[in-house]
């Protein structure tokens, strides 16, 4: 990370929240970490996956030489056999902001962020044979078959093609008998409002993007990724939320004998840009007054 997106943030004030937002492999990471060791600030995660402990490397999560740079809140706390939501991201977040009031937020879910500044809605938790039931579900069944059980108004809401996104719209319906476009629409204040803090939206053009992507998982082999995958082998199940980690049911696969190392590699590589390019999408279309800096 350059000087250049530093330089642009001075005239935000140290007692603001600074939320950072942007692809994957963008260089948001290293942008909040010296934005908080200059302002002395604590780094809260905004990324899913990079609130599981068993996925470090792989979800470039912040090294221990980062995390004492600065204080960092939500990295690695959960289980990777344990369901975690936006709903209790929040909560934890709202903790954190009653403890340290200006924080600077980062990550690239983009889902994180609108809950955070536009709210969210207050559904009822899901039990867990109900998650059971919808992953039973799409294994035997696939995914259309959750897609078509949908309400019209959820259906049209949300991507149908995102398998996360689909199980909890699905799940919500089963326990509540009420369709997740129907709870959205009652979505109470958000906890914090836009206008109350600094939004920073990096932009990342796609053939930059894409030749940092390869370069950043060619890194992420040498520092141990594969050795993390192994240690994952004998209790992966595909349906634990941890498993999304982009790569990682490659690796896996790899480790089974199903595909070689350069097969894992080149097919990891292709998802995660894929995951930007999703990514870029929901900015572009949740994200457009937030304050855009260009990456690099």
């Amino acid at each position: 990370m350059t000087d250049r997106p530093l330089k642009e943030l001075k005239e935000i004030s140290p007692e603001q929240v600074v939320l950072i937002a942007g692809p994957t492999a963008s260089g948001k990471s290293a942008l909040a970490l010296e934005l908080a060791a200059r302002q002395g600030r604590a780094v809260v995660n905004a990324d899913a996956l990079q609130v599981f402990a068993n996925w470090r490397v792989l979800t470039a999560r912040p090294s221990p030489g980062e995390e004492a740079v600065a204080a960092h809140r939500l990295y690695g706390h959960m289980p990777g056999d344990e369901p975690y939501s936006v709903g209790r991201w929040l909560r934890e977040v709202a903790g954190l902001l009653a403890a340290e009031p200006r924080p600077v937020i980062v990550g690239g879910t983009g889902l994180y962020f609108t809950a955070l500044t536009e709210g969210l809605a207050e559904i009822p938790e899901v039990p867990e044979e109900v998650r059971r039931e919808a992953r039973a579900q799409m294994q035997a069944e696939g995914l259309d078959s959750l897609v078509a059980a949908l309400d019209a108004p959820t259906r049209a809401r949300i991507d149908t093609a995102n398998p996360v996104r689909v199980l909890r719209a699905w799940e919500v319906l089963r326990a509540t008998g009420r369709g997740l476009a129907a709870w959205q629409d009652e979505t109470p204040p958000p906890l914090l409002p836009p206008e109350r803090a600094a939004c920073l939206l990096l932009a990342a053009g796609r053939d930059w993007l894409a030749e940092r992507i390869e370069r950043r998982f060619d890194a992420m082999l040498a520092a141990g990724a594969l050795e993390e995958a192994r240690a994952n082998l004998a209790g992966w199940d595909p349906s634990l939320p941890s498993a999304k980690a982009i790569g990682a049911a490659q690796l896996i696969a790899h480790l089974r004998g199903e595909m070689t190392l350069d097969e894992a590699r080149e097919a990891a590589i292709i998802a995660t840009r894929q995951y930007a390019k999703r990514q870029r999408s929901w900015f572009r279309a949740r994200m457009r007054t937030w304050r855009p800096l260009a990456a690099g």
